[in-house]
């Protein structure tokens, strides 16, 4: 490892070693070739004069690139696909003339940006299940435990530890669907020629229209494709880019949402994320423990986020058919997209596999505040037994008031039940149960419940084989 130059922290600290080998030179070259392959074969099947030997020569050396002898071709034609396109010939010389026959540079660049966005999207959703599942333990783990809700970060009615988890993991159920729209949706670019007007294969195939509509159909089938776009200038539209890395920032919002919150809850010592036995917080402050996982996590999910908006200016600026400016920008947009997704989902499953709940502090902080949530109950039953509603409703405000008078300025205990023990209006109903906050948090086990049988054990269902994987352990 060189300590010298620039290396990208998303290959070097943060994403895994599969999501990285994904996006290498070598997998990427190696999916040209397979194209290569794939065209030649189609086209041999379709009567075109190319030997079953070139072919098999082709197909030999798929995975075998001399990379140093490609740059230095592309050195001296300023041309990427053609520089490979010699070393694959260099490689291959008795199917050396048959190679990239009547293809564009875009039938292996688009196609393999395809490919391997597909393939990425299919590694997102195992990890994505992976976290959702975790989540739907922890929330079924603490159903019933009730904890302060808050509306504006202002103290509201109460809900459970296990509710509030529900709502982080739906938002991840939302992205699962899209993922698995997007990749029903995904097509192959196909083969399509210079401007997609396939006038090349014309000239192949001596003008027969049908084996031009074939050859598109079997390229397509030959790299996982059912089927490949009904239009394309020299690249397939760029839109495409911008829908799947619209999905990738859904994953990203939703991951960078539940992270703020569980910095929000460890700030107040309700919930905290793993922290490990040597682990520092602070090199200043010995006793910090700072959610370094969670933060990590939203910092990564804020790029990923605004990567969409880069790749909407390159549609909006494709002139006609094409233009190439959008070559360099997508060479780092779509694989960092992908990476940095793929280490925020390694750090949510990380952070949800070790959270630790504090019921005690929470219970603390829910006493602090229950009084309060108990007044429209107490307001309510005591109508019930005859109470003016209008009357009990300004001495509940009166005595409300002064209560937080004695919290804000004082910072002494919530002494509102205790208020209302004296006051003679209240004595129809029963004070000294009213601050069970089992009471209050409504419908919030059952709906776990449901939530947990309606919509995770499907998903569960679904990606049985996605459930046995391990998690990653952090790299840093």
């Amino acid at each position: 490892m060189s300590h010298d130059v620039y290396e990208n922290p998303l290959i070097k600290r943060y994403a895994s070693k599969p999501m990285a080998e994904l996006w290498s030179e070598q997998r990427k070259h190696s999916t040209w070739r397979r194209l290569w392959v794939a065209l030649a074969e189609s086209e041999r099947e379709l009567g075109i004069d190319i030997s079953e030997a070139q072919i098999a020569e082709l197909r030999s050396a798929t995975d075998d690139i001399d990379f140093t002898l490609a740059a230095k071709y592309e050195k001296e034609l300023r041309h990427d696909v053609m520089a490979h396109v010699h070393v694959y010939g260099d490689r291959c010389p008795s199917a050396r003339g048959i190679i990239h026959l009547g293809a564009t540079s875009c039938y292996v660049t688009d196609n393999t940006d395809l490919i391997l966005m597909r393939d990425a999207l299919q590694m997102v959703q195992s990890k994505l299940v992976a976290v959702i599942n975790e989540l739907a333990k922890f929330a079924e783990k603490h159903r019933e435990l009730p904890c302060l809700g808050f509306t504006h970060l202002q103290p509201a009615q109460p809900t459970t530890v296990g509710k509030r988890a529900t709502l982080w993991c739906y938002d991840l159920v939302l992205d699962l669907a899209e993922i698995e729209y997007r990749l029903a949706s995904l097509k192959c670019r196909g083969v399509k020629g210079t401007t997609g007007t396939q006038a090349s294969f014309m000239t192949l195939f001596k003008g027969d229209h049908a084996k031009i509509v074939e050859l598109d159909r079997r390229v397509s089938a030959k790299m996982g494709f059912e089927s490949a776009y009904a239009v394309t200038g020299q690249t397939y539209s760029r839109k495409v880019d911008v829908q799947v890395l619209d999905v990738l920032s859904g994953i990203g919002q939703s991951s960078h949402k539940a992270g703020t919150d569980i910095r929000i809850l460890q700030s107040r010592k309700e919930i905290e994320e793993p922290f490990e036995k040597q682990q520092i917080g602070s090199s200043a402050m010995a006793y910090k423990r700072n959610p370094m996982r969670s933060e990590r996590m939203c910092s990564l999910a804020r790029f990923a986020m605004n990567l969409p908006v880069n790749l909407a200016q390159t549609v909006a600026t494709q002139w006609l058919e094409r233009t190439l400016d959008d070559s360099a920008n997508r060479r780092l947009v779509l694989p960092q997209a992908f990476l940095a997704i793929d280490a925020v989902l390694i750090l949510y499953r990380n952070i949800v596999d070790g959270m630790v709940v504090y019921p005690n502090v929470i219970a603390k902080h829910l006493d602090e505040e229950l009084p309060f949530m108990a007044t429209e109950e107490i307001l309510m039953a005591c109508v019930q037994t005859g109470g003016d509603r209008q009357e009990l409703h300004e001495l509940i405000r009166v005595h409300s008031q002064a209560a937080a008078q004695q919290v804000k300025e004082h910072g002494r205990a919530n002494d509102l039940i205790e208020r209302l023990k004296t006051d003679a209006a209240f004595s129809s109903v029963d004070l000294e149960n009213a601050l069970d906050a089992r009471r209050f948090v409504g419908r919030a086990p059952e709906q776990v419940d449901a939530f947990l049988s309606d919509v995770v054990e499907p998903i569960r269902s679904r990606y049985a084989n996605c459930l046995g994987q391990q998690s990653e352990q952090l790299r840093v």
